[in-house]
């Protein structure tokens, strides 16, 4: 890793930290202040998106925490460091999600038959302002969402909430112009269905990646097609890629030469750069073989060679 990636690494790791406790601290305050007024005008809307607010606090200490135990550095018992636990933060995040959509979805049907009035003006108030404090949080994880899977977690929890936000404003302003008590519980069974089919992908990346499978953006083809088109390469075998954590992809492969006495660390090098360039992918292992050691080892391969 260069001195100027270091350098731009740590940058934006302060700028996440940063963006973590404002996200929190705002979020807290919140849920503390839309559940007491959810329960002083009896609005199930604002009740749920409270719930809501108080898993996405969770969703973000666990995100949090996931980038942090990322960083950890490697020791002799957890050799890749703790990388996966960003993984595992962005599955649990997405688990929390869809439970705490269940409760509302359960909740909301129940009041459906029986609607109580609430408060409209209250109701636009309160949820107007949370509109605006998980918009603002999830501007502040937009930036890195598409490239790591535990920030875009973050993110989606924060612009679901803005969501639910959004409508629980236009429910009050229903409410306030027609007096439809049923209104209130409707629109927050089809915000958690909204929800729901958003943070399924989530989950289904998140478990893909727990179980090591290759990366979404990865196309293992054409990755196989690059070593194959290296200098001297006559085959590429057992080549795995998977990831070690949200935003680290790894790479083992055995590259068999047609010239096994040719300069071996040019071929490393340019292997390296190219995986780099064309996949982002930064850890790599390869092992250079001659032709006679993998027929050796292709027919060991029922014994176990690697």
């Amino acid at each position: 890793m260069t001195t100027e990636h270091q350098h731009a690494q740590h940058h934006a790791s302060v700028s996440f930290n940063r963006a973590f406790v404002i996200g929190i601290a705002l979020n807290t305050a919140f849920v503390a202040t839309e559940a007491f007024f959810g329960w002083q005008v009896n609005s199930l809307a604002l009740l749920a998106d409270a719930l809501h607010n108080l898993s996405d606090v969770a969703g973000l200490m666990l995100a949090w925490a996931g980038a942090l135990a990322g960083r950890l550095h490697a020791d002799d018992r957890h050799t890749y460091g703790f990388k996966r636990a960003s993984i595992l933060a962005a599955f649990v995040n997405a688990m929390v999600l869809l439970v705490a959509m269940g409760w509302l979805g359960w909740e909301a049907a129940s009041r459906l038959q029986a609607p109580e009035p609430t408060g409209g003006w209250t109701i636009m108030a309160v949820a107007g302002v949370g509109m605006v404090i998980n918009g603002v949080t999830a501007l502040m994880f937009m930036r890195a969402s598409q490239t790591d899977l535990n920030i875009r977690a973050a993110f989606v929890h924060m612009a679901a909430d803005a969501l639910v936000s959004l409508a629980v404003v236009l429910g009050g302003a229903l409410y306030v112009w027609q007096g439809w008590a049923w209104l209130d519980p409707l629109l927050s069974l089809g915000v958690a269905v909204v929800i729901v089919l958003g943070t399924w992908g989530l989950l289904r990346q998140s478990l893909h990646l727990l179980f090591d499978g290759v990366p979404a953006h990865i196309d293992l083809a054409a990755v196989r097609q690059l070593l194959l088109a290296l200098p001297g390469t006559s085959d590429v075998h057992d080549l795995h890629v998977w990831a070690m954590g949200t935003s680290d992809i790894a790479l083992t492969a055995h590259l068999v030469l047609t010239d096994p006495v040719a300069d071996s660390s040019a071929v490393l090098h340019q292997a390296e750069h190219e995986l780099h360039r064309h996949f982002e992918i930064r850890h790599v292992t390869l092992q250079l073989e001659s032709p006679d050691h993998a027929r050796h080892c292709a027919l060991r391969q029922s014994a176990g060679c690697h």
